[in-house]
């Protein structure tokens, strides 16, 4: 059993991949369920197996306290907490392999909040990992994709999950935009480089010094594009989380 969160910036793709990853998951015979955690969604592409906002509804929240968008948006993700009892029991009743759990569009609420440290538990933590989603209008300059590498560890290290990440909506990107991308992913010279030839500026400065923190570390290294849209790299995000929980072995289908 496997809890995949996806976890990006708003805007990275979180809902699409969810929906997506499912379908490639039906094509190829393996039993998954979809969650949504986010009580703010207006409308989603797939049909939620399991959704939030059958116990949290963020017009509610607003209507009841008489709150903006982002008051109601904070009591939403305590109340999350709240009721990952009750969310974790309607996800049981499916006695699925792999729950895709879609989380909110602002990362913030559920990464940097305790009760989004008590979902996980409830859910369970020793079977949890996240999807991190860089997104490629955010990643084409050396300096928003430190940026992003440096977000996707602060949330590693904050929730304390194996992390695969993931280079989202490539089909936006040409060829070598996408092999540059992976590239800084992967060879710390070709990121400096990349760095050194940057006009100079406080922020290419600030960058370079969080781009040795990066490489010193080694917490972030390697990136899994894929496209929402043609299904391109699913199998590979499936191997991923294969190697992650199972050393490569498929769980049976």
């Amino acid at each position: 059993m496997v809890y995949l969160y996806f976890m990006g910036t708003a805007g990275s793709g979180k809902t699409t991949l969810t929906y997506a990853f499912q379908l490639w998951m039906n094509q190829a015979g393996y039993d998954s369920i979809t969650v949504n955690l986010d009580p703010g969604a207006e409308r989603i592409p797939y049909p939620a197996d399991v959704d939030v906002r059958d116990w949290v509804s963020l017009p509610e929240v607003m209507d009841r306290y008489s709150l903006g968008p982002n008051g109601a948006q904070i009591i939403c993700a305590d109340m999350l907490a709240l009721n990952a009892v009750k969310i974790k029991e309607a996800m049981d009743e499916f006695k699925a392999d792999y729950f895709l759990i879609d989380t909110p569009g602002q990362v913030e609420l559920f990464a940097y909040r305790d009760a989004s440290k008590t979902v996980i538990e409830t859910f369970g933590e020793r079977d949890s990992m996240i999807a991190f989603l860089i997104d490629p209008a955010l990643a084409k300059t050396p300096t928003g994709f430190i940026s992003l590498a440096l977000l996707s560890c602060s949330i590693q290290f904050r929730l304390e999950l194996p992390t695969v990440n993931v280079l989202s909506k490539v089909d936006l990107l040409d060829e070598d935009e996408k092999e540059k991308i992976i590239r800084w992913s992967q060879e710390g010279e070709e990121l400096q480089r990349a760095l050194m030839e940057s006009p100079t500026t406080m922020q290419t400065q600030m960058s370079y010094e969080l781009f040795k923190v990066l490489e010193s570390s080694g917490a972030f290294r390697g990136l899994t594009p894929v496209s929402s849209e043609s299904l391109f790299g699913m199998e590979d995000l499936y191997n991923a989380v294969q190697q992650i929980f199972f050393g490569g072995e498929d769980l049976e289908k």
